[in-house]
């Protein structure tokens, strides 16, 4: 079973947590809630856990947007 989603996903700048929190679901993670707008993501084959802050509509940090593509590589390296 695969847990990454398809390839473009590295091209697309995630503005919005809605999409973010999509791919992710997407891609095999799980959340749980955390303090205040914040998400805390986990997946199965990686260790550690990512914190996404903000709502559903607001715009994404840019540090976000980047800890989201790299964990995103580091996913598809441990699937291959």
């Amino acid at each position: 079973m695969k847990y990454f989603p398809n390839p473009p996903v590295f091209l697309t700048i995630f503005t919005d947590p809605e999409r973010i929190k999509a791919i992710l679901r997407k891609a095999g993670f799980s959340f749980r809630p955390g303090k205040g707008s914040h998400t805390v993501w986990e997946h199965p084959r990686l260790p550690g856990a990512i914190t996404l802050a903000g709502n559903d509509g607001d715009d994404a940090k840019s540090y976000q947007e980047q800890e989201i593509r790299n964990i995103l590589k580091r996913l598809k390296e441990v699937q291959e």
